[in-house]
């Protein structure tokens, strides 16, 4: 919970602390067949205790980063770099790439992958998708305009299309501070 707060942070506008807590114990309700009727009530202790395990969630989450939390998604240099490649206005592709990258969050290229790579592989894919030319010269090729190397972009490309063949599998996560608790390996 803490960590989808934190993502909610990225954007202009957070996810208000109440309607998460309030959503999530509806979610784990649900999960654990538990009657969903009547909602949490945003003033009980139950509701003030789930606020604080988020927050200090959160705050471990912070310490473990560092702090740093400077993101750079790939999403406006894609659309910058189709204009420089004269694709701008060619709405399948540009559509193509911008689910490329949104399929790409379910890989873990944006931790492993500059923006710059990721905006790349999903340019490419959705070009191979659509048969369009891109310009290929020996010594110029188009991926060097951005600083990006073809072997990084290509095996991100390449996680990103294994996402269509793989088995999605339904593995129980913690949901509960205690579950977490057992299923996190053990500091020595």
């Amino acid at each position: 919970m803490g960590a989808l707060f934190l993502a909610s942070k990225v954007e202009e506008s957070a996810a208000r602390l109440t309607y998460l807590v309030t959503v999530y114990d509806y979610l784990l309700r649900r999960t654990r067949g538990q009657a969903t009727f009547p909602p949490l009530d945003s003033f009980s202790q139950r509701a003030y205790d789930m606020k604080n395990e988020l927050i200090a969630a959160e705050m471990h989450i912070l310490k473990q980063l560092g702090f740093n939390v400077h993101v750079q998604l790939p999403y406006g240099l894609m659309i910058n770099y189709l204009r420089i490649l004269d694709l701008e206005d060619h709405e399948k592709v540009a559509g193509r790439a911008w689910n490329y990258l949104n399929d790409g969050l379910r890989t873990s290229i944006y931790a492993t992958h500059p923006p710059n790579t990721i905006a790349c592989a999903a340019i490419w894919l959705a070009c191979r998708d659509e048969q369009v030319k891109l310009p290929v010269t020996p010594g110029n090729a188009w991926w060097l305009l951005f600083d990006a190397d073809e072997v990084d972009f290509k095996n991100a490309a390449g996680q990103i299309r294994r996402l269509y063949y793989r088995k999605l599998e339904r593995k129980r996560l913690p949901l509960y501070a205690s579950e977490m608790d057992a299923w996190l390996p053990r500091k020595s």
